[in-house]
């Protein structure tokens, strides 16, 4: 099966290393120029109303895959009983591109790329989606969005709103994207949401020993981030990626489970 790239993408556990496929930005950039700008108060609510206009726009400007398509039925299957979890209403799409990617919007939409799914069991998936919800769980990914609305190139029409949500030119959204596609999370963010994860996978009674897995993939997939080179650049964000992998499988032995078979 061909994929295409993903045309635009928010911070993410999962980023895709060159070998595998770079995520495709759109052509209008805001250049160098972008820069952090005095603050405009926003309201909680006025930026999950920016998100929801901003993953509509992701999902009719990426191929998502169809109800009938094998990875669509996948998911469903796999969050069945997740559309509700833990005070937050999620939804999610799987997005038909070969980027080894996921993410999570602060309106509750999680996102999963082919590319992710094919390389992974079920159980890995799931903690992967686990560490998502827990970036929103956490506001992570409401902070992050609120700052890329914060940019140069879009505060006039954020502030000629007040502050008040109103709704953004595609040109705009192509902006934002790109904006929330060079956001990344603190290591201390990223180590919050793999402990969310981790219990995430515990709670839904899979072997959390499969955060541990899923991270050892990543770093198979990437040749070795810590090795140098582009995927070093591309994780530079997050927590050392064997690291991860060691911190998760020590946590799951010292909880007394023992590693699945592979």
């Amino acid at each position: 099966m061909k994929f295409k790239h993903i045309l635009l993408s928010a911070s993410a556990l999962m980023i895709s290393s060159a070998s595998i496929g770079q995520i495709k930005l759109n052509g209008k950039s805001i250049g160098a120029a972008a820069k952090a700008v005095k603050a405009v108060t926003l309201s909680n609510e006025d930026v999950i109303a920016y998100t929801k206009e901003y993953i509509e726009w992701m999902d009719e400007n990426n191929p998502v895959a169809p109800d009938d398509d094998e990875l669509a039925i996948r998911l469903k299957n796999l969050t069945a009983n997740l559309q509700n979890y833990d005070g937050l209403n999620l939804n999610y799409k799987v997005y038909l591109v070969r980027d080894v990617n996921a993410f999570a919007c602060a309106d509750g939409s999680v996102r999963v790329c082919a590319g992710l799914m094919e390389s992974m069991s079920d159980n890995e998936v799931l903690g992967v989606i686990g560490h998502e919800i827990g970036h929103v769980k956490n506001t992570d990914s409401r902070d992050a969005f609120k700052s890329a609305l914060m940019t140069s190139a879009l505060k006039e029409g954020v502030s000629s709103q007040g502050g008040t949500a109103g709704a953004l030119s595609n040109s705009q959204l192509g902006e934002l994207g790109e904006q929330v596609a060079n956001m990344s999370f603190s290591r201390k963010q990223e180590s919050a949401a793999d402990d969310y994860g981790y219990e995430f996978l515990k709670k839904n009674d899979v072997n959390p020993w499969y955060m541990s897995m899923a991270f050892e993939h990543l770093v198979e997939l990437s040749g070795g981030a810590s090795e140098g080179g582009v995927t070093k650049k591309l994780f530079s964000s997050h927590p050392d990626t064997q690291k991860r992998v060691d911190e998760m499988a020590k946590k799951a032995t010292k909880d007394g489970f023992e590693k699945p078979a592979q």
